[in-house]
């Protein structure tokens, strides 16, 4: 499977990130990507009020993606906020495409690092998986990357290819613990994984929250780096062997392994 990964810096306003959702889908269906992922906050960057930007996934700027995703015939994967029942909003991704209409909502939220992304945002609580091409991806959203539980869980649904949406807060370490994340998690489930980052939007805005620093990347299911960004602007094309990820799986059985030592577990104490 092709994928392109759209390493882009969008700012506040919800239309010109979705001209930029436009823009970026276009070359990439032109290089002949069959997924293409955007960052989380695509629709709107933190550091500002999210309530008032945030919609439905009926509403305008969702529409406006599937629109996009329908004309160039790719499936898109971009992140937006999405109105909650208890006043917050829920940080979502909207995936549509051939085939695919579905969202997921983020479980962990960011209470880390000085920020406090659930005061302002409700959590999500089931994992998603899309179908593309007959290959079965999994969707996670940025601190997700931190609970290898997660990942382990949509391998076990499926998923050969594990997706990140992440507007990564900058600081010293950060991006190196970004990027080894998302080897890890590579790892732990023997699949690929595409992690799309925000590009670094520079000094100023960065002080406000968090709001990428670039560094998104394609991992094997050895935890090789495929392919990498820099911190401006970029979209990555990669292609992904996804057979490559079941040999791995037969190679280095770390997931039948796990349900073993579950198993194991599950008797003892019983026992």
């Amino acid at each position: 499977m092709r994928i392109a990964l759209a390493q882009i810096a969008t700012g506040t306003d919800p239309s010109s990130n979705l001209e930029m959702v436009g823009e970026f889908t276009r070359r990439a269906a032109a290089a002949g990507a069959r997924l293409v992922l955007f960052p989380e906050a695509t629709m709107c960057r933190f550091g500002v009020p999210l309530a008032p930007v945030a919609e439905s996934l009926d509403g305008p700027w969702a529409t406006g993606v599937r629109e996009i995703a329908a004309r160039a015939g790719v499936v898109v994967v971009a992140g937006m906020f999405v109105p909650s029942e208890d006043g917050r909003v829920t940080n979502t991704l909207i995936a549509t495409g051939p085939g695919v209409d579905a969202h997921y909502h983020k479980i962990h939220l960011y209470d880390a690092f000085g920020f406090t992304e659930s005061r302002t945002v409700a959590s999500g609580f089931e994992p998603s998986t899309i179908t593309v091409d007959g290959a079965t991806v999994g969707l996670t959203t940025c601190y997700d990357v931190r609970f290898p539980e997660l990942y382990v869980e949509l391998a076990r649904r499926g998923a050969q290819l594990i997706t990140v949406h992440a507007s990564w807060g900058s600081g010293p370490g950060k991006l190196e613990q970004w990027t080894l994340l998302a080897r890890a998690r590579a790892l732990d489930t023997t699949g690929f994984v595409a992690a799309v980052d925000q590009a670094y939007p520079g000094d100023e805005i960065a002080k406000v929250g968090p709001t990428g620093v670039g560094g998104s990347l394609v991992s094997s299911p050895t935890g090789e780096v495929l392919a990498s960004a820099g911190a401006e602007e970029q979209l990555l094309v990669v292609d992904v062997d996804l057979d490559a990820a079941n040999q791995v799986r037969d190679t280095i059985a770390v997931l039948q392994n796990r349900s073993q030592f579950a198993q194991l577990g599950k008797a003892q104490s019983l026992g």
